[in-house]
């Protein structure tokens, strides 16, 4: 609601939930079992529901504009991460490291919906999520535009901790178990693990981002 760039259809309100008086609209109060009606069966919503339209669709070229604007520039890159809760969790990490963007290819990617956004805390209205159709040119568009790709893998040789901050960097990351796929990895300049100490060897896709983001922006980039 707090996003300029959102434009707010329809704002339901359950008659039981205190409202505040700083909105810019009038919500539309309404009973808490016809907010139930509109929206998923597993869907929490605490008696608000908003209907908005879609935020304006960014390119692979405005990300590498703005990013050419600023003395550095991180984004995150997912290889057919579908489960949203994942995705929202992403964005939000990206939000809180200050990533430009999370890009997602149009195919095998979940909708930009409630769920992703409810998922992300809210984070999807502060860092823009890009779908493109090929991640492959995608990639190459960044690397011709001096962006570093770092790509995540449990079986890599090289350790993330030994990998230096770029001005410039994507970080890449693929699907739970199947991780990034072959055509992927081959446009990666560097394959990195995120070292383990237990029993397990693979991190869940969000942890890993949120990981990886603290790892390759703790620090200032070497030019």
């Amino acid at each position: 609601m707090a996003n300029p760039n959102r434009v707010i259809l329809k704002f339901l309100v359950s008659g039981g939930t205190k409202l505040e008086n700083s909105w810019q609209f009038k919500p539309e109060l309404v009973d808490r079992k016809e907010i139930s009606a509109l929206l998923p069966s597993d869907a929490v919503h605490q008696g608000f529901a908003l209907l908005a339209e879609p935020l304006p669709h960014l390119h692979i070229e405005d990300i590498i504009a703005q990013g050419g604007n600023k003395s550095n520039s991180t984004v995150i890159i997912l290889d057919q991460v579908t489960d949203p809760q994942n995705v929202g969790a992403i964005i939000r990490s990206a939000a809180v490291f200050q990533a430009d963007a999370v890009i997602i290819q149009d195919r095998n990617a979940p909708p930009i919906n409630g769920t992703l956004a409810k998922a992300s805390s809210g984070a999807i209205e502060a860092v823009p999520l890009v779908t493109v159709t090929n991640l492959s040119r995608a990639l190459e568009k960044l690397k011709n535009s001096g962006y570093w790709c770092i790509g995540l893998d449990s079986e890599a040789s090289e350790s993330l901790e030994m990998v230096k901050p770029s001005p410039r960097q994507a970080i890449l990351l693929g699907a739970e178990g199947s991780g990034l796929r072959r055509l992927t990895r081959e446009h990666c300049d560097r394959l990195c693990r995120i070292d383990s100490r237990g029993a397990l060897h693979s991190l869940n896709v969000s942890n890993a981002a949120a990981i990886a983001l603290f790892a390759l922006t703790r620090q200032e980039p070497e030019i």
